[in-house]
């Protein structure tokens, strides 16, 4: 049988030992739901995985009969999406706990405990999580719990559709314009169900890449794994797997099998039979950064605090009283011109024109009157600049106006001291290009917001036969597949580590502020006019 996957030609001789490696949803069938079934006037439509989009996942309402079920359908593993939650429609009594019917359960990792293979799990109550282990042999029924996360369509692919399920899923947000060659109704924010199309991942004996097999493919194969050297044949790993390994297994040399796609520097360097050395895994802190513009599509930045570029101030936006006492600080006093009108309902505050300017002072209260009554409401103190003299105003909290920022700093800054001197969000434009670099991404951007500082996980590589420089690449982001050679490393001492600026998708976007927004309580609100 001969084939052609991703133009590659690939022959399947009679004969031929194949190792599967593993099952991959190539794409997704999709009919749009309505009351949990297949609308009678909906046409089936072919989504690729990276089809633009946030979408929530709608829970399975069909029980799993087993633990030993779900750990064969579900993905459970290490990463941030492999920790699935159900609920038993009854107690659950063990040694030490007894989990209530309609608990959540969290299933944390598979393992083997005293001989026998069980599902590490976790409950919460009061705010303290109970750990536990239920065996694959546990019966009853689990449903699965309601899930409030925003997933890609490639990550719900990826961990979110069980074996031998269909998912449905509902559109959260479509991030981007509709256009003719959506396969989907213009302004359709309903429900879909997917139904995946899978594809076999193999390695062959004298082969260095991993084939790609479509599951309808017409070939018949017979199973000779008990009688057969298996470890004859490479094992890939991705780079989730290379990051799961000890600090003490590194440095490794390794084989690229499966090189990420992309032309951007260093990505378009690891090409499939590329030798590379992977010195070390660890936590990296990113400032995430977008492009400042009133239009859309923005373009999204992680950049690295190693960047030698430098940066001066752009003045900040600010729509209501409120965002100037969250942005004020001690170390500088706030100077903003007003970009909208405001009249003050009270006579004891003051009415803003358009062109006046403010220094801002600090948070208080102060009484006004309200239909004949006396009421005390949170106040913004500021000095009004009047031609040759200043003016005390008190401005409303709750005050929608407009004001923007006005910069008498011209100094230039390192990114590593605006984060240590600044709260962020923080806008900026870059004033030198990081010259360490050919091709410096954000010199070329007119403004940048500085968002938050993130954390992620890297490993440190470089090319093998000529280590001159040494690069970050991110585990959760690049898509690459690699095989372990048993090399010394010449030196364990990796070669100077190159600036990288990772250019985001929105989607990725969009992921990294969920995972850092899920340990941030969110800002309160401004306070509302007085009722």
């Amino acid at each position: 049988s001969i084939y052609e996957m991703f133009g590659n030609e690939c022959c399947l001789s009679t004969g031929e030992v194949i190792k599967v490696v593993g099952f991959k949803i190539n794409k997704l069938i999709a009919s749009i739901c309505e009351n949990n079934e297949v609308s009678q006037f909906s046409a089936k439509v072919e989504l690729p995985l990276n089809f633009p989009g946030l979408y929530k996942v709608v829970a399975d309402k069909i029980p799993y009969v087993s633990i030993e079920e779900i750990t064969k359908k579900v993905s459970i593993g290490p990463t941030r999406f492999g920790h699935p939650c159900f609920y038993s429609s009854e107690d659950i009594k063990l040694a030490n706990l007894t989990v209530k019917h309609g608990e959540q359960i969290t299933f944390n990792s598979v393992e083997e405990v005293n001989g026998t293979m069980a599902v590490n799990c976790g409950v919460v109550r009061n705010n303290q999580s109970h750990s536990f282990t239920l065996p694959l042999s546990q019966e009853g029924k689990f449903y699965e719990c309601e899930d409030d996360q925003i997933y890609t369509l490639k990550e719900i692919a990826e961990w979110k559709i069980p074996k031998c399920r269909n998912r449905i899923v509902k559109l959260s947000n479509t991030l981007h314009t509709w256009d003719s060659s959506n396969p989907l109704p213009e302004n359709f924010d309903g429900c879909l169900i997917l139904t995946p199309v899978y594809e076999v991942q193999a390695v062959m004996k004298f082969r260095k890449d991993i084939v790609h097999i479509l599951s309808d493919l017409d070939v018949e194969v017979k199973d000779i794994t008990d009688c057969y050297d298996v470890s004859s044949f490479l094992q890939p790993l991705s780079l989730e797997d290379v990051f799961e390994r000890t600090s003490k297994e590194f440095p490794l040399v390794a084989e690229i099998m499966e090189g990420p796609s992309g032309s951007r520097s260093p990505y378009n360097l690891l090409h499939t039979g590329k030798e590379i050395v992977i010195y070390k895994k660890y936590q990296a802190t990113r400032v995430l950064a977008s492009e400042i513009r009133s239009d859309s599509p923005k373009r999204h930045f992680l950049i690295p605090l190693s960047y030698k570029g430098k940066f001066k101030r752009r003045p900040r936006e600010f729509p209501t009283a409120y965002d100037l006492e969250i942005a004020r600080s001690e170390k500088e006093q706030l100077h903003v011109v007003a970009t909208k009108a405001f009249d003050s309902p009270h006579k004891e505050l003051f009415s803003v024109s358009v062109g006046d300017q403010f220094l801002v002072q600090q948070c208080q209260t102060s009484e006004v009157l309200y239909e004949g009554r006396k009421k005390v409401i949170d106040v913004l103190a500021c000095e009004q600049i009047l031609s040759d003299t200043y003016k005390k105003v008190l401005l409303p909290m709750y005050m929608e106006g407009g004001f923007v920022e006005v910069i008498h700093d011209k100094k230039q800054y390192q990114l590593s001291e605006i984060c240590k001197e600044f709260r962020l969000p923080f806008n900026v434009k870059v004033s030198v290009r990081d010259l360490s670099v050919e091709e410096d991404v954000l010199a070329a951007v007119p403004g940048l917001q500085f968002e938050e500082e993130i954390t992620d996980s890297y490993l440190l590589i470089s090319s093998s036969s000529s280590p001159v420089d040494s690069w970050e690449v991110p585990v959760y982001r690049l898509n690459m597949s690699v095989h372990l050679l048993s090399k010394d490393v010449q030196t364990g001492v990796p070669p100077a580590t190159k600036t990288t600026v990772e250019e985001i998708s929105e989607e990725q976007y969009y992921m990294v502020r969920r995972y850092e927004n899920q340990t941030l309580h969110p800002p309160p609100r401004p306070p509302k006019k007085p009722t």
